[in-house]
């Protein structure tokens, strides 16, 4: 269970990035209150985390209904996943997890931002969504299995809404080479976690014959 534990954490950390949407909270809230950038932390980690939860509940019965695989899901979540983490290894301007110019536009003029870009695309993001139903079709339905997921998802989220609380403190102390070094640890890290999947899809298809 501590290995589940383990990837469950690592995993949803890496597509979620508490880190780095911390720091973009923080850029896009230079003048308001801390009232109001509380309720907008509150709600976008309440938000993100019901979005993540029905996902990684209810995502694969709705691909079962579509005729879609364990071992493909497991292979087309490796890929996705693995690309996610080549971004963030290498830092591209690209990454999944940020947002595109006319997304940064559209969140610098409006007035509530806890939904867009917060929620989602930020939390509740393409790579969180798929890592989070990935890491259910692992358990099996194994419902110990998938309550250790859940909880790293909850731990995950809690740190997230812990980094928004404080993300004008972080954003001063943490430093530019802080953020990206953390960023490439957990991309690595992902990117493991990301092949194994697509190994364990590949090998379970039956389109490698066991030797």
């Amino acid at each position: 269970m501590l290995e589940i534990a383990l990837r469950s954490f690592a995993t949803f950390f890496a597509t979620i990035g508490p880190v780095e949407t911390a720091v973009l909270f923080a850029t896009l809230t230079p003048k308001m209150a801390r009232a109001e950038r509380t309720s907008i932390a509150l709600r976008a980690t309440a938000i993100a985390s019901a979005i993540l939860l029905v996902f990684t509940l209810f995502g694969q019965p709705v691909l079962d209904q579509l005729g879609v695989t364990i071992p493909a899901l497991q292979t087309a979540g490796g890929v996705i996943l693995l690309m996610i983490a080549l971004d963030m290894i290498f830092a591209k301007p690209t990454s999944a997890f940020k947002l595109s110019e006319p997304e940064d536009v559209e969140a610098q003029t409006k007035g509530d931002i806890a939904v867009f870009p917060l929620a989602t695309p930020l939390l509740a993001g393409p790579g969180a969504m798929s890592g989070g139903i990935l890491l259910a079709a692992n358990a099996n339905g194994d419902p110990l299995a998938l309550t250790v997921t859940l909880g790293g998802l909850a731990a995950v989220m809690a740190i997230t809404l812990a980094l928004l609380l404080a993300s004008h403190e972080v954003n001063k102390v943490i430093g530019i080479t802080a953020q990206r070094v953390l960023m490439r640890v957990f991309g690595i890290l992902l990117a493991g976690i990301a092949v194994q999947a697509a190994f364990n899809g590949i090998g379970a298809s039956g389109l490698i014959p066991a030797h």
